[in-house]
């Protein structure tokens, strides 16, 4: 069954941002959305996330009562709040099982004291333990260090493989082959 499915979808702020978008996605698949700055990529997870923009035209359906987990790419700012990794993963019901051990024995530190590419997997990692059908995430890769991106894509399709549909934005050419069943173009709308 699908879990959701786009027909001629666009969608926008004031107005379209991309042109129409036909896609389907499955419980355990993983689908990609690529294009150009500006194509309208984040706007359309935030419809997909229903929490933002709107739909100009076309019609997208979805599974009665899905659960979904949203990360955004723009983080926001933990200096000086004195949280622990292992306290952010309590607060958002998230494992720590399958952590990697580069994280796993930093949990107990501050946030504001881990590495940026540290910081940001485990507030990917929360994100990905959310208990929901569909995951939408932008731009995972982003400000990731080196072990992060190295893991991403493994880390990514053993969620898929739980019967969670994800679909992110990525630029990051090499993520999206490592990773996705489909790849979709997003294309700015003419002006």
């Amino acid at each position: 069954m699908k879990l959701l499915e786009a027909r001629q979808l666009a969608t926008g702020w004031q107005r379209p941002a991309h042109r129409p978008l036909s896609f389907a996605l499955a419980r355990g698949e993983i689908l990609a959305l690529t294009g150009p700055n500006g194509a309208g990529k984040s706007t359309l997870l935030t419809v997909l996330a229903g929490c933002g923009a709107r739909i100009f035209s076309g019609g997208l359906q979805r599974e009665a009562a899905i659960r979904t987990g949203f990360q955004s790419q723009h983080l926001p700012s933990i200096e000086g709040l004195p949280l622990t990794g292992a306290e952010l993963l309590a607060l958002t019901d998230a494992s720590p099982d399958g952590l990697p051990p580069w994280l796993a024995s930093s949990l107990s530190r501050r946030l504001d004291k881990l590495s940026g590419g540290q910081r940001q997997f485990l507030v990917l990692w929360s994100i990905l333990q959310a208990d929901a059908d569909l995951l939408l995430l932008d731009e995972p890769g982003n400000h990731l260090d080196k072990a992060g991106l190295a893991i991403l894509p493994a880390t990514l399709r053993a969620r898929a493989r739980q019967n969670v549909g994800i679909i992110f934005v990525s630029h990051d050419m090499k993520l999206t082959q490592n990773c996705c069943d489909n790849l979709i173009s997003v294309e700015p709308c003419d002006d």
